[in-house]
């Protein structure tokens, strides 16, 4: 799942940069009406800026929810645990552990009498 929302998330970072990138400043309608060329595009003169202004509102929007999705993801983790994890606490708890013997104890023992 968090895979997926990163995903997501990066990709509609990078289609927010584009859209900003492609969009026209509030200048360039004053071109449009003099005959520059924009009002025989594929979505007329003001259409272009309908559909881009929605478009980046749509991917503004899907940015946001997945930021607050991230966020919530890594401030709740969830108890899971891997299979190995298991295995572990599985071993530990059934078997017996034997005495360490001591080093001071074995080098006695190792002393040879006079």
């Amino acid at each position: 799942m968090e895979t997926l929302v990163w995903v997501v998330h990066v990709l509609a970072a990078v289609v927010l940069i584009g859209l900003v990138l492609i969009q026209h400043g509030k200048g360039a309608d004053m071109g449009a009406a003099f005959g520059t060329g924009s009002a025989g595009s594929l979505f007329g003169s003001s259409g272009s800026a309908n559909f881009l202004s929605r478009s980046t509102a749509v991917a503004a929007a899907l940015f946001f929810i997945t930021s607050l999705s991230l966020t919530y993801i890594y401030s709740h983790p969830a108890q899971q645990q891997g299979v190995m994890d298991k295995v572990d606490a599985a071993a530990t708890q059934s078997a017996p552990v034997a005495p360490v013997a001591d080093p001071a104890d074995l080098s006695k023992s190792r002393e040879i009498p006079k």
